[in-house]
């Protein structure tokens, strides 16, 4: 069908039962109801058959407020070595939250040798090397400066490559893709304390150093730290918590997640890159010809379907909403497609505002699902026009094993009665 508005119909704009995106914009379409009868039990004034916490006084204040004990079960999953209960990381669970923006208890870690506990008020940051004056900063002197707060995303360099695998693991949304989260970040631009210090003209790079048991350390371009690098001191309004860096870390917006280097203690200005372990060891791709790309930092356009995905059953064919998560490093995203048959034929998906660069957007389309095997696959397109590639086009490109700024598209399979696994596609 087809024509300007909707009205009571349903517009079928690709297959599998895809919908127009306009769907999502009739209050109601994709709501079940309980039957009238239990509607008008809910209706009924206070009494005996009400429901139990409508007859005793509810819970006391709390210092600090925590999720309900009825959803306890959302957390990070945890992937640390045995002997080293501080190495490794943890996954955001991306397909049991909404929006686009990580609680602070969620968003992914990656420790390289366990979490420092830090007195603020010991802490310093220095700036210093190519610079025409070094200077050593308090926490409680950045606290004066002029803050900015933006929306970014941080992702590992190794998030998805699991999906290099011969066979598609069965794993959660979160499972596979978790090493992504997006805060509200508060902070001073790395450009103001630079300004204050002076820039030698022989500087190009800078090297940000963490004060863990790592000693973690990247060396990061010089016009990155003068673009949109801040001195991240605050997380979605609460100070920045240990496992994210407190009292501050470096945020690199776009870049690979462990260069924005957390419990920040010096920025040093160098005339070019300092080939750290962190950056030597790992982070390096190779290519199929038998070359190497290095400092390969910005992270690609990206998406993934969070809702319905493995871990999930489908109650009985009828109208659903497909949903999920999309980002790139290089800017905003564009558009996001949605494929219900496999990549025969897309639908554009719905974009939650606002769109911001550097962010994860909230993708959304309505689906009408048959009852038989559907497979479930996204694209997002961003602003420059790259396209998140297939999976074999991803994997042409470099020299088997290699796992790092792994971005092509993820996939779903439905099966008939309702159950679904993670293919390849």
């Amino acid at each position: 069908m087809s024509g300007s508005g909707l009205g009571d119909t349903e517009e079928q704009v690709a297959g599998g039962g895809l919908l127009h995106r306009r769907m999502l914009l009739r209050g109601g379409v994709l709501a079940g109801g309980l039957g009238a009868a239990f509607a008008a039990r809910a209706a009924d004034p206070i009494g005996a058959g009400s429901p139990d916490g409508m007859k005793v006084p509810g819970a006391a204040f709390s210092g600090y407020g925590t999720p309900a004990h009825w959803r306890e079960g959302i957390k990070r999953t945890i992937g640390a070595l045995p002997d080293r209960p501080g190495t490794g990381a943890s996954r955001t669970p991306l397909e049991r939250l909404e929006g686009s923006i990580t609680p602070a208890g969620l968003h992914f870690e990656r420790h390289h040798n366990g979490i420092p506990d830090i007195d603020p008020a010991a802490h310093t940051l220095i700036v210093h090397g190519l610079v025409k004056q070094s200077l050593v900063f308090s926490l409680d002197a950045l606290m004066r400066y002029p803050m900015q707060s933006r929306i970014h995303f941080v992702e590992c360099a190794g998030n998805s490559g699991g999906m290099i695998a011969p066979a598609a693991a069965q794993n959660t949304a979160g499972g596979l893709h978790g090493l992504l989260s997006c805060s509200e970040w508060t902070g001073i631009p790395v450009s103001s304390l630079l300004d204050e210090t002076g820039i030698d003209p022989k500087a190009t790079w800078l090297l940000a150093e963490g004060a863990d048991a790592a000693g973690m350390s990247r060396s990061v371009p010089l016009w990155k730290c003068m673009d949109d690098a801040m001195i991240a001191l605050y997380q979605n309004g609460e100070p920045i918590r240990p496992e994210q860096g407190f009292p501050m870390r470096l945020l690199v917006p776009g870049f690979q997640g462990n260069m924005n280097v957390k419990w920040l203690r010096r920025l040093k200005l160098t005339a070019g890159p300092t080939y750290t372990k962190d950056e030597t060891s790992k982070y390096t791709e190779l290519m199929r010809d038998g070359k190497a790309r290095q400092f390969q930092f910005g992270m690609g356009v990206k998406s993934v379907i969070t809702k319905p995905s493995f871990g999930m059953t489908m109650s009985g064919q009828g109208l659903y909403e497909i949903s999920g998560v999309a980002w790139s490093g290089a800017g905003r995203v564009a558009r996001v497609e949605v494929s219900a048959d496999g990549g025969n034929s897309w639908a554009e998906a719905a974009l939650n505002g606002p769109v911001l660069p550097k962010a994860v957007t909230r993708f959304r389309a309505p689906w009408r699902w048959a009852g038989g095997p559907s497979l479930l696959l996204s694209r997002a397109t961003e602003e420059t026009g790259d396209v998140q590639p297939v999976r074999a086009d991803w994997l042409a490109q470099y020299a088997p094993g290699q796992n790092y700024h792994y971005n092509a598209i993820n996939a779903w399979q439905v099966e008939a009665g309702g159950s679904i696994k993670h293919v390849y596609a």
